[in-house]
């Protein structure tokens, strides 16, 4: 089998540390939050052409800030940027000044970007799926306690070069939702605020309808709440 001897990933922060990545013949690539396989450092890294970040907005001139220079980099900085809510979830810039981000703050933070900067074929996807303890494990046993197999969840990721990519933790993977995702839109930027909550609540009150729960609306959407709030910790 042959091996890329020595190639360098691109540089990962926490808490203004940065940390470099490698991948040396023969073994697989370390980095201080986890392993990643051959396989993923190639698609993540050797496949994409590096596009430099030009744009002289607020946005991007905070990333700039940080020494990230180009979109491949920008996408691997946000990945490893901790989760968690946003204090305003209309602020894009507060990803990187909480060093935070939910899937909706994170994503459309990106897109924003590759938008300001030129970068084609970049959607913003809105997705509705099955949120369930195998494909999301950080819930805990909440859904299980409340006799729940699962709750349409809203969730957002990049349509890259029609290619699904999820960077909401450094563990996301978009195959292990694949087969849940049950609905897709495309939204802007600007639609994660209002318009993503009510086109959830909508979603989530007629398929409370349709499926005819003993459960009102009010109770499912606190279970739901409870759901996201064990993805915090």
């Amino acid at each position: 089998m042959n091996y890329i001897k020595t190639v360098k990933l691109k540089t990962y922060v926490e808490n203004d540390r940065y940390h470099k990545l490698y991948f040396k013949e023969g073994k697989q690539a370390f980095s201080k939050w986890q392993r990643i396989s051959k396989s993923s450092f190639l698609k993540r890294n050797i496949r994409m052409q590096e596009r430099k970040l030009t744009s002289k907005d607020e946005l991007t001139t905070l990333i700039n800030d940080k020494g990230i220079k180009t979109w491949e980099e920008t996408i691997e900085f946000v990945r490893c940027l901790p989760y968690g809510r946003n204090s305003n979830r209309t602020d894009l810039k507060l990803v990187i000044t909480e060093q935070k981000g939910s899937c909706s703050s994170k994503h459309s933070f990106l897109k924003k970007v590759a938008d300001l900067n030129g970068i084609p074929n970049i959607k913003l996807i809105l997705g509705i799926y099955k949120m369930h303890k195998n494909n999301t494990p950080n819930i805990g046993n909440v859904l299980i306690n409340n006799a729940i197999n699962f709750i349409p969840e809203a969730h957002c990721y990049l349509k890259i070069d029609n290619e699904r990519i999820d960077v909401t933790t450094y563990q996301s993977e978009f195959k292990i939702l694949e087969k849940d995702i049950v609905k897709e839109i495309e939204i802007q930027p600007e639609q994660v605020s209002k318009f993503k909550v009510e086109y959830h609540k909508d979603y989530l009150n007629n398929w409370i309808l349709e499926n005819k729960l003993e459960r009102d609306f009010d109770e499912v959407w606190l279970i739901r709440e409870q759901c996201i709030e064990n993805l915090t910790k």
